[in-house]
């Protein structure tokens, strides 16, 4: 029998989602981790933005010891977490139409380029501007999202769509609307967000199908040691140096 605390009811609630999109995302998550694999086959630059707490998946996966080495984060100022006071603003700032394109013209993103998109509603300007302008770009974009908030929420973008709807490939996190696993007759809100754990899960999946992809057509994949194993920086100097010009994070 499982643990009933508050605690062993959250670690149920994400292992219950781990599981859902372990099964019913498969399919996804193989689809997503080929468009990156090809994407690197080609000369292909990689990039993942996300805005608030949806950033902390997108870090997760640039600069990463065990992950891509050419996975750059997109980062909006103002939006990646709440290091910005007050942290409210970054919360207004995602809801700012034309600040993706401006992000977008004056970032080295281009065409041939894969962007991964994560954002749990999916519904703000910003995620849904920067998917659309994009992929009219001729950039490849990966969307991560909750796809319940598109039948339980408004779009606060001016064409009324989602992230899910400007993607290559969408990976539905799962997610109930707001967030919160748990409740209790004594709280008056429900809390315990699991999003974070489920988001971050599903882009490493991404991560390792990519990695497994590039390998069986003979590309071994430019990954990233850790520097606390000895060799991990030089190991790591060599990728940096044989992908010089895919890398922006050490410019």
């Amino acid at each position: 029998m499982s643990d009933r605390t508050l605690a062993g009811q959250f670690f149920d609630a994400a292992i219950g989602l781990l599981q859902r999109v372990r099964d019913e995302e498969a399919e996804s998550v193989t689809a997503a981790g080929t468009l990156l694999a090809d994407t690197v086959a080609d000369g292909g630059r990689l990039f993942a933005f996300g805005a608030g707490h949806s950033s902390l998946a997108a870090q997760d996966v640039v600069y990463r010891a065990g992950g891509l080495a050419l996975m750059n984060l997109l980062a909006v100022p103002g939006a990646v977490g709440v290091d910005v006071m007050p942290a409210t603003l970054g919360s207004a700032l995602e809801r700012v139409d034309g600040l993706a394109t401006a992000v977008l013209d004056s970032s080295p993103i281009r065409s041939g380029d894969a962007l991964v998109i994560v954002s749990l509603s999916g519904r703000n300007a910003l995620p849904v501007e920067m998917a659309m302008n994009a992929r009219a770009l001729g950039v490849k974009v990966i969307g991560v999202t909750s796809v319940a908030y598109a039948t339980r929420t408004t779009s606060r973008h001016v064409s009324g769509t989602y992230l899910k709807d400007h993607c290559d490939v969408v990976l539905d996190s799962k997610i109930a609307v707001g967030d919160a696993e748990l409740t209790l007759d004594t709280v008056p809100a429900p809390f315990a967000p699991a999003s974070t754990v489920v988001t971050s899960a599903l882009l490493q999946a991404v991560m390792a199908t990519t990695a497994g992809v590039l390998a069986d057509r003979g590309i071994e994949p430019p990954l990233l040691r850790s520097g606390n194993v000895d060799g991990g920086h030089e190991w790591n100097g060599k990728v940096f140096e044989q992908y010089a010009d895919r890398i922006f994070y050490r410019r």
